[in-house]
């Protein structure tokens, strides 16, 4: 026989949550740090090698209820890229931490282009 406060506070059932959730999460939050302008495309290299958890910018994999993810950003011009990285790691992780309960392992960000465009897009 368990510990019977450990049975109160165990869920009554299961929770999955699918990967494009995972995705759509580390896309909006790393969009939402001062500095990157847009997601940038996944090299097709890396698409082939994950296909699963693959959205745009942003490939995600899942091992033991542990996310690890790979970001590919552009930048605007001007932006401190070392900064900028570690703001989306922490942000990312700190999202998927609280908002779907999971556990963040590695977070790399690739800055894959600089955005020269003034805001807007007026020249």
């Amino acid at each position: 026989m368990g510990d019977p406060v450990e049975e109160v506070r165990r869920a009554p059932g299961l929770t999955t949550v699918a990967p494009s959730v995972l995705v759509r999460i580390a896309q909006l939050t790393a969009m939402s740090v001062p500095g990157v302008t847009h997601m940038a495309a996944v090299p097709a290299s890396v698409d082939r090698l994950f296909r699963r958890g693959v959205g745009e910018g942003v490939q995600i994999e899942v091992e033991d209820n542990r996310m690890s993810a790979e970001l590919y950003l552009a930048l605007e011009h001007g932006a401190d890229a070392r900064k900028v990285a570690r703001e989306v790691q922490q942000a990312v992780a700190r999202a998927i931490e609280q908002m779907v309960g999971m556990e963040v392992g590695q977070i790399d960000v690739h800055i894959e282009e600089i955005d020269f465009e003034p805001a807007g897009g007026e020249s």
